[in-house]
């Protein structure tokens, strides 16, 4: 078992969405101190001093994790003033939700850098002193987009592929050499925070909670799980990809349960977080 309890967290996209309510709920659970990270620097502003206001150590910086100069100058930055970070939330994430041939080339390198690579580069950051220190939690936020195809966001499909393969690569080579280093993919539907607003939900995979989805996902952490996917039909895509021929799937998600039309009214909001 892992617990907050008087842990040093950093949580990147922290300044919204499941990354401020992750971030309540790891303070709630005892953490010592919190490090909040986002591009958005006057919402982040607003976020720490509210929970600052309520007697919590909480310190921010604002970081683009598309930027590796940032990263590892704001991570060095922590390190030294922390001692280290014991539980890493890569949670900064954006999308683009239109036809592929739409996209500009901007569009397609900031999806793949926010989704992707921002997460190895952050992880990447911190990873050495974790080494250093024999010990480490890093929670990776990738999404169910990252074990099926969706018409309508296939960019940020391949970024979530792309972390997810990372993610549990990146599991399984720190199981070899420093076991008391531990990651979780965490692999969720769609997220009822305005990130994903207009989106239909598929047919048995509802829009998901954003306080009840956090809630596991620390409860998933204190667990040393491997993996999170919600809701329960997201558990059974691996399997069910995995059985049936790409055609018979292909029916069954978009004729059945309608995953491949839930983008067709996607409006989205500019700039949140996942």
């Amino acid at each position: 078992m892992t617990s907050f309890n008087g842990k040093i967290v950093l949580i990147t996209g922290a300044a919204s969405g499941i990354g401020f309510i992750m971030s309540k709920m790891a303070l709630k659970r005892g953490v010592k101190h919190l490090v909040m990270w986002d591009i958005n620097s006057e919402l982040l502003s607003t976020s720490v001093e509210e929970l600052r206001s309520k007697g919590y150590s909480v310190s921010m910086n604002v970081v683009d994790v598309r930027d590796i100069e940032q990263v590892t100058s704001a991570a060095e930055n922590v390190i030294n003033e922390q001692g280290g970070v014991d539980i890493l939330i890569n949670n900064a994430g954006v999308i683009v939700g239109k036809s592929f041939a739409t996209h500009s080339y901007d569009e397609i390198e900031n999806t793949m850098t926010v989704n992707s690579l921002g997460l190895m580069y952050v992880a990447r950051a911190f990873l050495p002193d974790m080494i250093k220190r024999e010990f480490g939690r890093i929670i990776n936020i990738a999404s169910a987009a990252g074990l099926s195809p969706n018409p309508g966001m296939t960019v940020y499909v391949a970024s979530k592929w792309a972390a997810v393969g990372w993610s549990d690569s990146l599991r399984i080579e720190l199981e070899q050499d420093h076991e008391n280093i531990k990651v979780l993919t965490v692999m969720p539907s769609y997220i009822n925070t305005g990130m994903f607003d207009g989106v239909k939900a598929p047919l048995l995979i509802p829009v998901l909670d954003p306080e009840k989805i956090s809630a596991k996902i620390l409860n998933a952490v204190e667990k040393e799980k491997i993996y999170l996917r919600e809701p329960f039909m997201v558990k059974l895509s691996p399997f069910i990809r995995g059985i049936l021929p790409a055609r018979v799937y292909d029916f069954i998600a978009g004729n059945l349960l309608k995953v491949y039309s839930s983008m067709d009214t996607f409006r989205g909001r500019k700039g949140d977080k996942n």
